[in-house]
Order: structure tokens, then sequence, then C-alpha cells
């Protein structure tokens, strides 16, 4: 005979002030555990939104970003005049030539510098990026000292707003429009012309190649080639793979600082657990004797104690994971170890997050109240009867 799942729920009412304690604590570690994944996963999201699956981007060989890739201008004639490239609005071969380079530019709110990305960019940039559209002013002029910022750059920076202008490169860069990237990396970097950003930096390559391709089942077949090519010295990317990549080696150090510290986190909240479950049992012994007497299994009982933790788990990941969700509505910055750059991003609540947090919350109620069921279903009928 199976002991009412009821039961177990009316005594955690019963003892309102140690349910809501204990579960408090588990709620504060899931709600750390979820923070942290959803940190990990807006990291991601945000990078591989960046990438578009019908566009390709070629670094030299070996490079692990853009700010470390060097191509020659006759490489880069090259690379833009293979057949693969699909054509742009004016007929001729959609690709832009593109440099990055890294600048330090004053936060407005503490006056710190910060690694921000500068993109060099060219008249098929922003087609190549429809994720991408100007939200004020204008665009840069070719030719001219003039820059465009990311929607998460203006105004977090000194002098990073529209008319206003950002001293770098050894020169004055006026700043004429600003670009809504929505949660995309671009949001993170400025936009000035490739050729001027060449010489204000005295760099006479690019950085990368990006372009669209025609037919994204035949990237393998382009990349083999390129790649094959006496002439160049290149690696060839889908540019959602190449993002992707860009945000392992940040994602992966997240998730692993944040659980290590959420493992030691559940410690405390698990033995808050047990604590409160042992307290249960010493105070329920004869109750747990008459159940016995009418019957109900030592199973039944240590099946009923076993409900009451967990349902006290279930009930801290709810608190827990409704406040990590009011995270989704808050951006933070890093810098992102791939690029050294500054990155602006918002926590990403997914259903993988959710059932994450719930199996960790459980496994704290398990860990937290199997010694406690355990004993409760070991006490002798006679015993347990004649307790005070």
């Amino acid at each position: 005979m199976a002991v009412p799942f009821s039961y177990s729920f009316r005594n955690l009412l019963t003892r309102r002030l140690t349910t809501a304690l204990t579960a408090g604590g588990m709620a504060l570690v899931v709600f750390v555990f979820a923070a942290v994944l959803m940190l990990a996963a807006g990291l991601e999201a945000t990078l591989v939104a960046t990438g578009s699956p019908d566009n390709a981007v070629v670094l030299r060989a070996g490079s692990e970003s853009e700010v470390q890739s060097g191509i020659d201008r006759d490489q880069a004639s090259v690379i833009a005049s293979q057949p693969e490239i699909a054509n742009g609005v004016n007929g001729d071969a959609l690709a832009a030539k593109e440099l990055v380079v890294l600048v330090n530019l004053p936060k407005s709110a503490t006056g710190l510098p910060t690694n921000v990305t500068i993109r060099g960019v060219d008249a098929h940039s922003l087609e190549l990026r429809p994720q991408v559209k100007l939200s004020a002013g204008r665009l840069n002029r070719p030719g001219a000292a003039e820059v465009v910022l990311g929607n998460k750059i203006a105004g977090r920076f000194r002098h990073a707003e529209l008319g206003d202008y950002l001293r770098f490169g050894m020169r004055s860069w006026r700043v004429v429009g600003i670009l809504d990237a929505g949660n995309t990396g671009f949001g993170s970097e400025i936009w000035a012309d490739a050729d001027m950003v060449m010489q204000a930096f005295r760099r006479p390559v690019y950085s990368a190649v990006l372009f669209r391709l025609q037919d994204p089942t035949r990237f393998d077949g382009l990349k083999a080639r390129l790649e094959r090519d006496p002439r160049l010295t290149v690696e060839a990317y889908r540019e959602v793979d190449y993002y992707a990549k860009q945000s392992e080696l940040m994602a992966r150090f997240i998730r692993i600082l944040g659980t290590v510290l959420t493992i030691i986190f559940s410690f405390g909240a698990t033995i808050g657990a047990m604590i409160t479950m042992y307290a249960a049992v010493a105070n329920r012994t004869r109750e747990i004797g008459t159940l016995r007497a009418l019957g109900f299994a030592r199973r039944s009982i240590l099946l009923a104690f076993l409900a009451e933790s967990l349902l006290l788990a279930a009930v801290g990941a709810a608190v827990g994971l409704t406040a990590a969700s009011f995270m989704r509505y808050l951006s933070v910055s890093t810098m992102n170890f791939q690029t050294f750059a500054e990155l602006a991003f918002s926590f990403t609540l997914t259903p993988s997050i959710v059932v994450w947090s719930l199996l960790f919350a459980l496994g704290m109620g398990l860990a937290g109240g199997v010694l406690p069921a355990l004993r409760a279903s070991r006490l002798n009928i006679v015993e347990a009867l004649r307790a005070s």
C-alpha cells in the first residue's frame, strides 16, 4: 500500500518556515546554475547569429581570428573572382574585402580603456549582412574619415555619439551613423572605410574576404580549390561555423567556472535539505510508527519521504528558474578570449537550460532526502509508537 502524494505535500505546508528556507537555498543555487548556462548560451547565440549560412569567409591559413589574419591585395582579388560567388544588386561579385583591427577606447562610465573592434568595410559589407540595418544617420563615405557605430557601442564609450568625433589611428573620425545589428556581434563593432583604416594603421593587407555563395551546397568544392591554389595560403569557412568557433573558448570557460562554483554552493543546499528532512523524521516518529502499524510497507515510507524532498527541490527549481528568467532583459559585456575585443550580449534561456536546471535541483533533493528517508523507513514500529 502506497502513501498518498498529498501526505507529503501537506507536510511541507505544515512546516512553512523550514520549507521556505530550504527551498530558498535550493532556489539560489538553481538561479546561479541557470544564470551561468544562460550566460554561455547568450555568448554562443550572439556569435552564431553574427554569421549567415549563405556566406563564406576566407582567412590566412593558421589564423584563429580575423585580427590575426592577413591577405594581400592580389590574393584577395583572386578569392573575390571565384565563379561560385553570387552577384550583388549592381551585377558585380558580392564579395567584401575587409580589415579588422583593435583599438583602445575609454568607456563613458568608468573612463577605463577597453579593446574595441574596428572593421574596415567596402561597398558590399552591409549587403552581405541583412541582419544589420542603419538605424540613424547615414553610412560612411568611401575615402572619408567617417565611422558608423554598432548599437552596443553607441553611448557606452566617450564621444561615441552621432555627430561626435572618435580619436584612433592617429586621426579623428566623425560618427555619421548608428547600426542596429540586433543580437549579433556586429553591434559591438565600429565600421569605417577599409582603405582609410589601412592608411591610418599602416597595414597594407586585408584581414578577410567575405562573400555570398550562389549555391551553399557547393562550398566544400570551393573550399578545397582555394586551399589547394598555389597562389594562396588561406583557409575557408562557412561564416556560421567561423563565428561558432569564436565562441567556443569563452563559452567553455564560463561553463566550467560556473559549474564548479555551483557544485560548491550545492553542497550547502543539499546539507540544508538533509537537515530539514532529518528534522521532519524526528518530529514525526510516532506518525511514522502509526503508518507502519496501519500496514504501510517500509518502501512506501521511503518513497513518501523521498517524494517530500523532491517536491521541496522542485519548488526551489521553479523559484530559481523564474528569477533567472528575468536575466534575459540584461546585457553584459566581456572580452572575447578569441579576439581580445569587447563583446556585448544578453543572457539566453533555452529549453535545455530549463531541463538541466530542473534535473540539477532534483539531484540535490534526492541527495539530501535519501538518508533521512532510509532512516524513516527503518524505524521500529514499537519504538516509534512509544516516542514522545
